[in-house]
């Protein structure tokens, strides 16, 4: 790769919001968009969240850990204030907090559950984007990027919360790009296939039975790791995906295409 073309994918002296980044998917992008020298802001309303700011502290890189839950508005406008006075305008955005949610079919999910999930995933998205997009665009503007999921694009039984809000995400991706590529804002889908993580784990009992009832779905015929997928949000925050927006960019090791 020439020196241009690594430089097409760096973040020097760009500050990067990522929620969920106590662990899982958010974490290894938090790290891998410091290593690309961003000056990350890593929220999360887990403490965890912690272990990751000291991660990248140690490697000498600009880092700030904010306890924020996203569906709490006053949390999210306190979170970013705190950022822009700590790092500077945000230039990226990733939006991957994500709620745990219960198997069930509508007959199955209750409203609390039903709004709890939605309150993650979409609106806690919605009100991240609303609170970085002003500093975002009187900066030149940016990168938001919404983590979906395949099954946003695809269903599975029994999971019509999640896969709603997935689908949901990419939707407002596509919205979010058609209403602020004047403003330079560029806003992406990324969705992941499985990847093993903790949610596996809760949803399977063990990575093991985690690995045998979902890498034969994937065409690769294994789960992803958090760092494909790190890579993945790299290259959609970066100037390497320019030419990207409105999109849903799949990493799903081939689920989705049969």
């Amino acid at each position: 790769m020439t020196d241009a073309a690594v430089d097409r994918w760096s973040l020097a002296d760009r500050v990067a919001v990522v929620t969920g980044a106590a662990r899982g998917i958010g974490r290894a992008i938090a790290l891998r968009f410091a290593e690309a020298g961003a000056r990350v802001a890593c929220l999360d309303r887990d403490a965890a969240v912690n272990d990751t700011v000291a991660g990248i502290a140690q490697a000498g890189r600009a880092v700030r850990a904010v306890i924020c839950d996203v569906t709490v508005e006053s949390d999210v406008q306190a979170a970013i204030t705190t950022v822009l006075g700590d790092l500077g305008p945000v230039r990226v955005l990733v939006n991957g907090a994500a709620a745990l949610d219960p198997d069930g079919s509508v007959l199955e999910v209750d409203l609390e559950t039903w709004n709890r999930v939605f309150a993650v995933n979409v609106t806690g998205a919605f009100a991240m984007s609303r609170a970085v997009l002003p500093s975002m665009i009187a900066a030149g503007g940016g990168s938001i990027i919404h983590i979906a999921s395949q099954l946003g694009r695809v269903a599975t039984a029994r999971r019509v919360a999640y896969c709603t809000t997935k689908g949901a995400l990419i939707q407002m991706a596509r919205a979010m790009a058609v209403d602020h590529a004047r403003d330079n804002v560029r806003v992406n889908a990324l969705s992941p296939g499985a990847v093993a993580t903790e949610r596996l784990v809760f949803r399977y009992g063990d990575m093991d039975a985690a690995r045998r009832t979902m890498a034969p779905k994937h065409l690769v015929n294994r789960l992803g790791t958090v760092e494909e997928i790190a890579e993945a949000a790299l290259f959609l925050a970066s100037d390497a995906s320019s030419f990207m927006t409105g999109a849903d960019l799949l990493v799903d090791g081939g689920y989705t295409a049969t």
